[in-house]
């Protein structure tokens, strides 16, 4: 399974959108986007993301690359997140440099540990169907109107359950 993730904003902050695209055999099988009043860009990719891990967990998918242009998501769950949590969440020792979007972060951060899923970083606005497709699902649920919007409020973090709804769980 390709799943491909994508999310952004109008102004940074601004009303945002996100974007995951499930992708079997180079073919779109199943796509889902969301739209925000008022966020911020890097939030849109953590949430995109998280849906996307979300959508493994509650599956039980195998196999699964999770393709994002945003390499700051990328790096901060697979790279650099391992040191965060060992300073206590945290980008340093004296715990000053705190993690922007700490909701976000360590919620991907803790599903993605266990899950078994390959990340890859993928080249935004280069012709890659499944993250060109993510793009305009995202730029469209930044644009929706205001009655299709929801509230970015911050993520509760609970390590052992996704919190993807069963209308989310598609159908692959």
């Amino acid at each position: 399974m390709e799943i491909y993730t994508d999310g952004g904003c109008i102004g940074n902050p601004g009303p945002g959108g996100y974007a995951v695209v499930f992708m079997e055999h180079g073919k779109i099988i199943e796509e889902f986007s969301q739209s925000f009043k008022h966020t911020t860009n890097n939030r849109m990719e953590y949430r995109a993301c998280l849906h996307a891990l979300e959508v493994i967990a509650a599956k039980g998918l195998k196999n699964a690359t999770l393709h994002t242009d945003s390499k700051y998501v990328m790096q901060s769950v697979t790279e650099w997140g391992h040191k965060w949590k060992k300073l206590g969440w945290a980008r340093n020792k004296s715990g000053s440099d705190k993690i922007k979007n700490e909701d976000l972060f360590k919620a991907c951060y803790l599903l993605n540990e266990s899950l078994n899923v390959r990340w890859q970083w993928v080249k935004g606005h280069a012709g890659n169907v499944g993250n060109e497709r993510a793009d305009e699902l995202a730029n469209a649920a930044a644009s929706a109107p205001l009655a299709h919007r929801i509230e970015d409020t911050p993520v509760s973090v609970n390590q052992s359950t996704p919190s993807v709804s069963l209308e989310q769980v598609f159908m692959f």
